[in-house]
């Protein structure tokens, strides 16, 4: 099963088994050391629960096998990270707010790297890293979607529940990627050269478009307004279909040196392959990645 270590703020080895004599785990604040562990177990739990009822895999690479969790890492270090090595992924507490890095979208982005490991294997540069990153928001968002906590709930924003920016903003948008002041929106022949958290946009752009459409719209109380590249409209086909699609090119056509152009012929391939290459799927596939200037 999934355990958690806690680091007491070191930087290497496992750690100390989280244990507790009365079973009642944290208090839902960061001054209490169980808090981060709870949130971490349990972005593990959901994230595997999504993977299995999703797409019927048995664990990140499919095996069986858990990973680890390991909370407190370093001195007020803000960061999360999924580690191929240890099979583990690794929390820090954060700085300047008052929120670890264990929120369950961050869980589930990281824990998504280690999909991406098992199976394409993205290359962690050029576009080849914005689509790695961009598979960890998308798996990342519906594994929160899939949760349906009402004190979480799903939305296309990413980390906006740990506050780095420490005005309530999230870390990223996947409906318009650009707000967050360095991603792209849209491909263009230089996004590879952007850091890979910054040409994830267009993918991030593209499932949004794939799943919700373009416009202005609320979900769950949150509202988007996402463009279109040539002022298209674009009909989304559901989040559902959309990451199901996503995972079948993942798993199935990527490969490590997979681009933006590769994407677009894995996906519409996947669509094909799942609901025909006449389908109003197909069809909102390549809609979409002409959304996003991927032609």
């Amino acid at each position: 099963g999934h355990k958690t270590y806690d680091l007491g703020g070191g930087t290497s080895g496992t750690g100390t088994l989280f244990h507790d004599a009365d079973d009642a785990w944290g208090d839902g604040t960061p001054a209490n050391r169980q808090t981060a562990a709870v949130d971490a177990a349990y972005g593990a739990a959901v994230t595997w629960d999504f993977y299995k009822s999703a797409f019927n895999r048995n664990g990140i690479a499919g095996d069986g096998k858990a990973a680890y969790s390991r909370v407190h890492y370093g001195n007020a270090y803000v960061n999360a990270f999924w580690n191929d090595s240890c099979f583990c992924m690794t929390y820090g507490d954060g700085s300047g707010n008052s929120h670890p890095l264990t929120s369950l979208d961050v869980a589930g982005h990281e824990m998504s790297h280690g999909l991406t490991a098992a199976t394409a294997g993205l290359k962690y540069s050029r576009e080849s890293g914005g689509l790695n990153e961009a598979t960890s928001d998308i798996f990342g968002t519906s594994v929160e979607f899939f949760a349906g906590n009402s004190a979480d709930v799903g939305d296309y924003l990413i980390g906006e529940k740990i506050d780095i920016n420490g005005d309530g903003t999230p870390l990223r948008y996947m409906d318009k990627p650009s707000k967050d002041g360095g991603s792209a929106d849209y491909w263009s022949r230089t996004v590879g050269r952007l850091d890979v958290h910054y040409s994830s946009g267009v993918a991030n752009h593209f499932f949004y478009l794939l799943s919700e459409g373009s416009g202005a719209k609320t979900i769950n109380g949150v509202s988007y307004n996402s463009p279109t590249y040539d002022g298209s409209t674009v009909t989304g086909i559901g989040r559902a279909k959309a990451y199901q699609i996503w995972y079948k090119a993942l798993t199935t056509y990527f490969t490590s040196s997979t681009d933006y152009a590769g994407a677009r012929t894995g996906t519409l391939q996947a669509a094909s392959d799942l609901y025909g290459a006449g389908s109003a799927e197909y069809s909102a596939v390549a809609a979409a990645w002409n959304a996003v200037n991927v032609k």
